[in-house]
């Protein structure tokens, strides 16, 4: 059975081409022009991911997502949402509301592909028995990261991160005092052939920071290098 993908968006020309691209990757894909819409439908008929428009009439995304997370059936459901560059401040809300990613428009479809891909990987090994593959766990003191299930716990304890903070939080911490330049990370997090500019990578390590120390108020190990990059430092 293929995986269902629910695009959710107000500009059609977006509906189109993105379901063209994943349909062509053997995607099931449902498209809805409006936040009630597809709320209604996947209330009916429940899906394997859903991509959200923040910025949409009648019902825009952010309460999209608030009532999917309150029913049973999509109370889980892996969503990704679609930013613009100015709307950092949604984003934040959007991840403390409980979407798993978001990507900035305009967005490469081979990015949204990679990330919804991830995405339903996740979700599957979370759904299987937990038999982590020791080589996917990379252990750097109280940080442990599950490459294949992208789950990362810090003294125990769980830290809840995008697929792209994760893919930052592994370049930086397999290479302990070595600093990453803004350049490495984004080819780390986007891939070589995706620019993104260097306040985004920076809105990044921002936003890790402030999960760790949710979790552990002293966490300090994500350094500043100033005009460099960043680094993991040792423990």
């Amino acid at each position: 059975m293929p995986q269902t993908i629910v695009l959710v968006d107000d500009d059609r020309n977006i509906l189109t081409s993105v379901s063209m691209a994943l349909e062509a990757e053997g995607f099931e894909v449902r498209t809805y022009g409006d936040g009630d819409e597809a709320q209604r439908a996947l209330t009916q008929k429940a899906a394997d991911l859903a991509v959200l428009d923040i910025k949409m009439p009648r019902l825009n995304g952010m309460e999209l997502l608030q009532r999917l997370r309150q029913a049973p059936a999509t109370a889980h459901m892996p969503v990704i949402f679609l930013t613009s560059k100015d709307e950092e401040v949604d984003e934040i809300m959007g991840l403390r509301m409980g979407a798993d990613d978001y990507i900035t428009k305009p967005f490469s479809q081979r990015l949204l592909l990679e990330r919804i891909r991830a995405l339903l990987r996740r979700e599957q090994l979370r759904q299987q028995p937990a038999n982590a593959d020791p080589a996917s766990i990379l252990t750097r003191g109280a940080l442990v990261l599950d490459g294949a299930r992208h789950v990362c716990t810090w003294k125990g304890q769980p830290v809840d991160l995008t697929v792209t903070e994760f893919l930052l939080v592994k370049a930086l911490a397999q290479r302990v005092g070595h600093v990453k330049s803004r350049d490495q990370l984004m080819d780390a997090a986007y891939g070589e052939s995706i620019y993104v500019d260097d306040r985004t990578i920076d809105s990044h390590i921002k936003r890790l920071r402030k999960k760790f120390r949710a979790v552990d108020g002293e966490f300090s190990q994500i350094e500043t290098l100033y005009g460099v990059g960043y680094r993991y430092k040792e423990e």
